[in-house]
């Protein structure tokens, strides 16, 4: 079953975001975002991670429209899974249960395996695989 949790943000600028929130005092861990497209933002004792995403990018995961945060709220929460078999499975059970698969599982870039699904509120989730053998390094 899953075992980590991602939580997923679109900003306008990489850049800014990671200046801001290092002034808080948070740290980024750079194997997974480091670019101007992503970065990984560090939180609290347990290294709970959240992505930060250019608009763009966030917008090919979610295949929807950005929800302006100063109006209102939206997030891609994620969840990891132990095998591509899980990923399936899970996109098999969101169906089931009412959700709606908006992304199919499939690969992405060689060693990532996922799917996305809303649940019957619309809130949207990524369930996904990562084979760290074939992830490229820094």
């Amino acid at each position: 079953m899953t075992k980590d949790l991602w939580l997923n943000l679109p900003v306008k600028d990489v850049k800014r975001s990671k200046e801001f929130f290092t002034k808080m005092g948070f740290s980024f861990n750079t194997q997974y975002g480091n670019g101007e497209d992503s970065a990984c933002l560090i939180v609290g004792d347990k290294n709970t991670v959240v992505m930060l995403f250019k608009d763009d990018s966030f917008k090919k995961f979610t295949r929807s429209e950005i929800a302006d945060a100063k109006h209102s709220n939206e997030v891609l929460i994620s969840i990891s899974a132990e095998s591509p078999e899980e990923v399936d499975e899970m996109a098999k059970k969101a169906a089931a249960a009412g959700g709606t698969v908006f992304s199919e599982p499939g690969g992405n870039q060689g060693w990532m395996y996922g799917c996305g699904f809303a649940d019957p509120d619309g809130h949207r989730w990524n369930v996904l695989y990562m084979d760290m053998s074939k992830m490229p390094k820094p």
